[in-house]
């Protein structure tokens, strides 16, 4: 029986004249390989049936092909539908992701980022938890060279790469929308203040009164949790001022769908006498009744997107941080009148 003869990167090299080095960085798809060169290789190793042992390759290059990911929620639609973004290039790119959950708790993020094994891997996402105002845990891994990318939820005060949605857009567009549709006492219920896409929203819904020449209160702004029962108190509390809205823009689908609620229990005919849009395009949003008008997130893309850029400074350690904008996009339904 004649032994097929196996081919090591060395073979490889020899026959094409050039370093194993190249070879092997090539074969990576490291960005200081001459494309020419990186042709050549990759057209004899096809050729050849070459499979690189990645296990070998790794410890050779300090390559691990692992990216952590840091979210605040696994179960949270949002979240689940940008890890699917993530793993989707993940995979296409030859990388594995592995998942680390803080439950939207500070001192758990913290702990989290100082006992990650950096040496297990190539680079880091990471979405902050809402109550992240100390930024000295992810400063303090940046210094340490790991690559890291940030998404949806950010520290304004770091300088690094970012990948969100453009928060203003959707908050102007949705805003704007009901104006548009004859609500003229407009209130927000908005998420933790010191978030910055809760910042973003809010100057969104405020620049959208602006243009429009439209009066705001600052009565009608409510700061609170993300949850169905914040939006539901939230607008009990609206309910009982003495000139109460006759809208409400949330800063989720959870708290709309929670505004709903409490609207129905009131006898409010949502969706005629009063106007409510969220921002998600959650699933919840076509079960509630009447269904919710939202502004869709581009969540999917913000995975992708995030995923692609921190490869980007994992095989370009000089890559300049860059911040990238997704733009959300209007979901008419129910819950805000017709024309």
């Amino acid at each position: 029986m004649v032994m097929k003869k196996s081919f090591g990167i060395k073979d490889i090299a020899k026959m094409l004249g050039i370093s194993v080095s190249t070879v092997s960085r090539a074969l990576r798809d490291a960005y200081d390989v001459n494309p020419e060169t990186k042709k050549r290789v990759l057209e004899l190793t096809e050729k050849l049936n070459f499979k690189l042992n990645k296990n070998a390759s790794a410890l050779a290059s300090g390559n691990t092909k692992n990216i952590g990911v840091v979210i605040p929620f696994i179960t949270n639609y949002y979240f689940s539908t940008v890890i699917s973004g993530i793993q989707e290039e993940a995979y296409n790119q030859g990388y594995n992701i592995i998942l680390y959950v803080t439950n939207d708790d500070i001192e758990r993020e913290k702990k989290l980022i100082e006992n990650i094994a950096t040496s297990s891997l190539d680079g880091l996402l990471i979405s902050i938890s809402s109550n992240s105002h100390i930024v000295e845990h992810f400063e303090t891994m940046m210094r340490s060279g790991l690559p890291i990318v940030f998404f949806d939820r950010v520290p304004q005060q770091i300088q690094a790469s970012k990948v969100v949605q453009s928060d203003f857009d959707g908050a102007y567009q949705a805003t704007t929308y009901l104006i548009e549709k004859g609500y003229d006492r407009i209130a927000h219920i908005a998420g933790p203040s010191e978030l910055s896409f809760t910042q973003e929203r809010l100057r969104g819904y405020l620049q959208a009164h602006t243009d429009a020449k439209v009066a705001h209160h600052k009565e009608y702004v409510i700061f609170s949790g993300f949850g169905q029962s914040h939006g539901f108190d939230d607008t009990k509390v609206l309910l009982s001022l003495p000139q109460p809205p006759n809208a409400i823009f949330a800063v989720n689908d959870r708290k709309a769908v929670g505004a709903i609620q409490a609207l129905n229990q009131a006898c409010i005919r949502v969706g005629q006498d009063f106007g409510v849009i969220g921002f998600t395009n959650d699933p919840i949003s076509t079960v509630i009744e009447p269904n919710l008008t939202t502004i869709e997130e581009p969540a999917f893309e913000i995975g992708r997107q995030s995923c692609q850029l921190l490869i980007r400074h994992i095989k370009n350690k000089d890559f300049e941080p860059r911040e990238i904008l997704i733009p959300g996009r209007l979901i008419e339904r129910q819950s805000v009148r017709s024309d």
